[in-house]
């Protein structure tokens, strides 16, 4: 448990000058869910952009599973088992729900040209697809245009499609963003669910999600580490009250 299978050593990132991660140092221990979390323009989605190999880092290291990944290009890192979920809905809106799922099985596999393939073959992608479908309650929309799915269930369908890539780590963009309270419990559960047996890193802004979901915590302002902990440990920090709160409790 206290091992890490990613960490980064004062990871930077310039921006003409201006520091949008500074010397950022942070280890994400295997099989837990960890968050980044902080105020606007704390520096959390550079960090994660960084992690995720989307950005390049001005100065640091970053490393998965102790192997240096920190010039590795966003593809060959996935192939690693390191895969990320955006926090705009990323799938294919015209094809069903389950080919967004048979998609990303074939790609896990590495059979890109599938779909030239007999049915027989495809069959057994829509086997896995629809197991990966009930897992996150989607098994009555199989046959829907993904287009037509509500926000929470596309986000559904999202962690669907990237847990058929079969990965070691999640990083998650704000998967609760812009839903309702049925919805975020929805995911919630989803993601607790998908964290079994692997580990999560997300950046989250609804604390209540955090504080129900998390295992640790790192709490990012100007560009760096404030504090790190469980949550009631950073939740009764009186410089994080203040820098994310925009308050003080005491």
């Amino acid at each position: 448990m206290d091992q890490a299978i990613l960490e980064c050593r004062d990871l930077t990132k310039t921006f003409s000058g201006f520091h949008a991660v500074n010397g950022v140092s942070l280890k994400v221990r295997r099989g837990t869910i960890h968050a980044l979390i902080g105020p606007n323009g704390a520096g959390k989605t550079t960090l994660f952009n960084l992690l995720t190999k989307f950005l390049v880092p001005t100065a640091g290291q970053i490393l998965f599973n102790d192997q240096d990944i920190t010039a590795m290009a966003p593809a060959d890192v996935a192939r690693l088992g390191l895969v990320r979920s955006f926090q705009i809905s990323a799938v294919f809106p015209h094809l069903s729900v389950l080919q967004n799922v048979r998609l990303a099985l074939q790609r896990a596999r590495g059979n890109s040209f599938d779909f030239f393939r007999s049915r027989k073959v495809l069959n057994v992608f829509d086997a896995r697809a629809m197991e990966l479908l009930a897992d996150v309650g989607l098994t009555e929309y199989a046959n829907e245009a993904a287009v037509s799915l509500s926000y929470g269930r596309k986000r559904a369908l999202e962690l669907a499609t990237t847990l058929a890539l079969e990965p070691e780590m999640m990083l998650l963009d704000e998967p609760t963003a812009g839903m309702g309270h049925e919805e975020i419990d929805r995911i919630v559960e989803l993601v607790r669910r998908a964290g079994k047996g692997r580990t999560v890193l997300m950046v989250e802004h609804n604390l209540s999600v955090v504080s129900s979901l998390c295992d640790r915590i790192t709490v990012l302002t100007r560009g760096q580490v404030l504090t790190e902990g469980d949550y009631a440990a950073v939740s009764s920090n009186a410089e994080v009250q203040q820098a994310y709160l925009g308050t003080s409790h005491g």
